[in-house]
Protein backbone atom coordinates (compact mmCIF):
# COMPACT_ATOMS: atom_id res chain seq x y z
CA UNK A 1 0.00 0.00 0.00
CA UNK A 2 1.52 3.51 -0.88
CA UNK A 3 1.69 5.69 2.30
CA UNK A 4 0.50 8.95 1.79
CA UNK A 5 3.00 12.58 1.60
CA UNK A 6 2.57 14.04 4.70
CA UNK A 7 1.86 18.02 4.37
CA UNK A 8 6.01 19.19 4.43
CA UNK A 9 6.15 16.83 1.45
CA UNK A 10 3.44 17.59 0.13
CA UNK A 11 4.80 21.34 0.39
CA UNK A 12 8.14 20.36 -0.99
CA UNK A 13 6.27 19.60 -4.36
CA UNK A 14 5.04 22.84 -4.46
CA UNK A 15 8.19 24.91 -3.53
CA UNK A 16 9.39 22.39 -6.73
CA UNK A 17 6.80 23.62 -8.75
CA UNK A 18 7.16 27.29 -8.05
CA UNK A 19 10.77 27.38 -8.87
CA UNK A 20 9.86 25.60 -12.20
CA UNK A 21 7.26 27.64 -13.04
CA UNK A 22 9.09 30.96 -11.69
CA UNK A 23 11.76 30.02 -13.77
CA UNK A 24 14.28 30.24 -11.09
CA UNK A 25 17.90 28.78 -12.10
CA UNK A 26 20.93 27.65 -10.11
CA UNK A 27 22.42 30.09 -7.84
CA UNK A 28 18.64 32.05 -7.65
CA UNK A 29 17.48 33.03 -4.12
CA UNK A 30 13.93 31.82 -3.32
CA UNK A 31 11.53 33.95 -1.00
CA UNK A 32 12.20 33.82 2.73
CA UNK A 33 10.25 31.45 4.97
CA UNK A 34 7.76 34.42 5.88
CA UNK A 35 6.91 34.96 2.12
CA UNK A 36 6.20 31.51 1.39
CA UNK A 37 4.44 31.07 4.22
CA UNK A 38 2.35 34.13 2.54
CA UNK A 39 2.38 32.86 -0.65
CA UNK A 40 1.41 29.17 -0.25
CA UNK A 41 -0.71 29.68 2.99
CA UNK A 42 1.60 27.05 5.17
CA UNK A 43 2.85 27.55 8.45
CA UNK A 44 6.38 28.19 9.32
CA UNK A 45 7.05 24.57 10.58
CA UNK A 46 5.81 23.14 7.72
CA UNK A 47 7.59 25.70 5.14
CA UNK A 48 10.38 24.76 7.21
CA UNK A 49 10.55 20.71 6.02
CA UNK A 50 9.99 21.33 2.86
CA UNK A 51 13.18 23.30 2.49
CA UNK A 52 15.10 21.07 4.61
CA UNK A 53 13.74 17.91 2.21
CA UNK A 54 14.38 19.74 -1.25
CA UNK A 55 18.10 20.46 0.21
CA UNK A 56 18.12 16.65 1.53
CA UNK A 57 17.65 16.19 -2.52
CA UNK A 58 19.97 19.08 -3.73
CA UNK A 59 17.62 20.70 -5.23
CA UNK A 60 18.08 24.11 -3.13
CA UNK A 61 20.77 25.24 -0.70
CA UNK A 62 20.20 26.48 2.50
CA UNK A 63 23.26 28.72 3.95
CA UNK A 64 22.78 29.96 7.56
CA UNK A 65 21.76 34.04 8.07
CA UNK A 66 21.17 34.42 3.87
CA UNK A 67 18.47 32.05 3.29
CA UNK A 68 17.43 29.43 0.67
CA UNK A 69 19.06 29.43 -3.52
CA UNK A 70 18.35 26.94 -6.26
CA UNK A 71 21.45 24.78 -5.88
CA UNK A 72 24.09 24.46 -8.46
CA UNK A 73 24.26 20.32 -8.68
CA UNK A 74 20.81 20.32 -9.92
CA UNK A 75 19.35 17.80 -7.74
CA UNK A 76 22.43 15.57 -7.59
CA UNK A 77 23.82 13.94 -4.99
CA UNK A 78 27.37 14.67 -3.72
CA UNK A 79 28.16 11.14 -4.43
CA UNK A 80 26.15 10.61 -7.79
CA UNK A 81 27.42 7.05 -8.59
CA UNK A 82 27.64 5.57 -4.79
CA UNK A 83 31.51 5.49 -5.65
CA UNK A 84 32.14 5.74 -1.42
CA UNK A 85 30.13 2.67 -0.94
CA UNK A 86 32.33 0.59 -3.21
CA UNK A 87 35.04 -1.34 -2.07
CA UNK A 88 36.48 -3.00 -4.84
CA UNK A 89 38.36 0.48 -6.03
CA UNK A 90 40.18 -1.41 -9.46
CA UNK A 91 36.83 -2.89 -10.39
CA UNK A 92 35.03 0.13 -10.16
CA UNK A 93 37.63 1.87 -12.09
CA UNK A 94 37.31 -0.67 -14.75
CA UNK A 95 33.27 -0.26 -14.71
CA UNK A 96 33.85 3.15 -14.88
CA UNK A 97 35.72 3.57 -18.24
CA UNK A 98 32.67 1.36 -19.62
CA UNK A 99 30.26 3.85 -18.83
CA UNK A 100 32.31 6.70 -20.04
CA UNK A 101 33.42 4.94 -23.32
CA UNK A 102 29.23 4.54 -24.33
CA UNK A 103 28.77 8.14 -23.15
CA UNK A 104 31.20 11.06 -24.02
CA UNK A 105 32.18 10.53 -27.54
CA UNK A 106 28.46 11.05 -28.32
CA UNK A 107 29.08 14.29 -26.02
CA UNK A 108 32.16 15.02 -27.60
CA UNK A 109 29.91 14.83 -31.22
CA UNK A 110 27.36 16.74 -30.23
CA UNK A 111 29.81 19.29 -28.70
CA UNK A 112 31.38 19.95 -31.88
CA UNK A 113 27.87 20.35 -33.68
CA UNK A 114 26.44 23.27 -31.12
CA UNK A 115 29.73 24.80 -29.35
CA UNK A 116 29.26 28.56 -29.26
CA UNK A 117 32.13 30.99 -29.47
CA UNK A 118 32.01 31.67 -26.05
CA UNK A 119 32.07 27.56 -25.11
CA UNK A 120 35.03 27.38 -27.39
CA UNK A 121 37.03 30.49 -25.57
CA UNK A 122 36.07 28.87 -21.91
CA UNK A 123 37.38 25.00 -23.19
CA UNK A 124 40.69 26.89 -24.54
CA UNK A 125 41.43 28.64 -21.31
CA UNK A 126 40.79 25.09 -19.48
CA UNK A 127 43.34 23.54 -21.95
CA UNK A 128 46.06 26.16 -21.40
CA UNK A 129 45.83 25.53 -18.11
CA UNK A 130 45.99 21.56 -18.12
CA UNK A 131 48.97 22.07 -20.48
CA UNK A 132 50.72 24.86 -17.94
CA UNK A 133 50.03 22.15 -15.16
CA UNK A 134 51.20 19.27 -16.92
CA UNK A 135 54.56 21.24 -18.11
CA UNK A 136 55.50 21.90 -14.33
CA UNK A 137 54.40 18.30 -13.29
CA UNK A 138 51.15 19.14 -11.63
CA UNK A 139 47.93 17.49 -10.81
CA UNK A 140 45.49 18.44 -13.16
CA UNK A 141 42.74 15.84 -12.61
CA UNK A 142 40.61 18.38 -11.42
CA UNK A 143 41.10 20.73 -14.58
CA UNK A 144 40.78 17.49 -16.47
CA UNK A 145 37.06 16.80 -15.02
CA UNK A 146 36.63 20.80 -15.38
CA UNK A 147 36.93 20.54 -19.64
CA UNK A 148 34.98 17.46 -19.76
CA UNK A 149 32.13 18.89 -17.69
CA UNK A 150 32.68 21.70 -20.15
CA UNK A 151 32.22 19.50 -22.86
CA UNK A 152 29.33 18.08 -22.16
CA UNK A 153 27.76 21.47 -21.05
CA UNK A 154 28.68 22.63 -24.90
CA UNK A 155 26.66 20.14 -26.37
CA UNK A 156 23.83 22.54 -24.96
CA UNK A 157 21.36 19.23 -24.34
CA UNK A 158 19.45 19.73 -21.00
CA UNK A 159 20.02 15.80 -19.67
CA UNK A 160 23.71 16.15 -21.20
CA UNK A 161 23.88 18.51 -18.48
CA UNK A 162 22.45 17.01 -15.92
CA UNK A 163 25.02 14.57 -16.34
CA UNK A 164 28.11 16.73 -15.77
CA UNK A 165 28.30 16.18 -12.05
CA UNK A 166 28.43 12.35 -13.01
CA UNK A 167 31.18 12.84 -15.39
CA UNK A 168 33.22 15.24 -13.31
CA UNK A 169 32.96 12.76 -10.27
CA UNK A 170 34.20 9.80 -12.58
CA UNK A 171 37.10 11.68 -14.35
CA UNK A 172 38.45 13.08 -10.69
CA UNK A 173 38.28 9.39 -9.40
CA UNK A 174 39.94 7.49 -12.41
CA UNK A 175 42.25 10.39 -13.21
CA UNK A 176 43.48 9.75 -9.39
CA UNK A 177 44.03 5.97 -9.92
CA UNK A 178 47.06 6.05 -12.47
CA UNK A 179 49.26 8.75 -14.00
CA UNK A 180 48.28 9.91 -17.41
CA UNK A 181 49.93 12.74 -17.79
CA UNK A 182 51.90 11.02 -20.95
CA UNK A 183 48.92 11.36 -23.11
CA UNK A 184 46.98 14.28 -21.60
CA UNK A 185 48.59 17.42 -23.08
CA UNK A 186 48.16 16.15 -26.99
CA UNK A 187 44.46 15.06 -26.25
CA UNK A 188 42.92 18.03 -24.66
CA UNK A 189 44.49 20.05 -27.58
CA UNK A 190 43.54 18.13 -29.97
CA UNK A 191 39.68 17.47 -28.85
CA UNK A 192 39.57 21.29 -28.57
CA UNK A 193 40.20 21.45 -31.95
CA UNK A 194 37.70 19.31 -33.13
CA UNK A 195 35.24 21.08 -31.66
CA UNK A 196 36.62 24.95 -31.91
CA UNK A 197 36.53 23.48 -36.17
CA UNK A 198 33.03 21.48 -35.56
CA UNK A 199 34.21 18.22 -36.57
CA UNK A 200 31.81 16.11 -34.91
CA UNK A 201 32.77 12.94 -36.41
CA UNK A 202 36.71 13.26 -35.41
CA UNK A 203 35.73 14.80 -32.47
CA UNK A 204 33.80 11.59 -31.06
CA UNK A 205 36.83 9.34 -32.42
CA UNK A 206 39.29 11.35 -30.50
CA UNK A 207 37.12 10.62 -27.11
CA UNK A 208 36.86 7.19 -27.90
CA UNK A 209 40.57 6.52 -28.99
CA UNK A 210 41.47 8.64 -25.79
CA UNK A 211 39.41 6.61 -23.48
CA UNK A 212 40.55 3.21 -24.52
CA UNK A 213 43.85 4.84 -24.68
CA UNK A 214 43.38 5.08 -20.65
CA UNK A 215 41.48 2.09 -20.03
CA UNK A 216 44.87 0.32 -22.00
CA UNK A 217 47.13 2.05 -20.11
CA UNK A 218 45.11 1.34 -16.58
CA UNK A 219 45.12 -2.31 -17.26
CA UNK A 220 48.61 -2.71 -18.05
CA UNK A 221 49.74 -0.92 -14.61
CA UNK A 222 46.94 -3.01 -12.58
CA UNK A 223 46.46 -6.12 -14.07
CA UNK A 224 43.52 -8.47 -12.52
CA UNK A 225 44.88 -10.60 -9.91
Amino acid sequence: MKKSKTLAQTMSDTILNMIRENGYVPGDKLPTESELCEQLGAGRNTIREALKILASKNIITIRQGAGSFVSERQGLSDDPLGFAMVSNRQQLTEDLFEVLIILEPSIAGLAAQSATEEDIRQLEEIVIKIEDAIRQKQDYSKLDAQFHCKVAESAHNIVMKNLTPVIESGIIFYSKEFDRADSGAHFHRTLFEYIRDHRALDASSEMRYHLLFDKHHYRQKNPSS
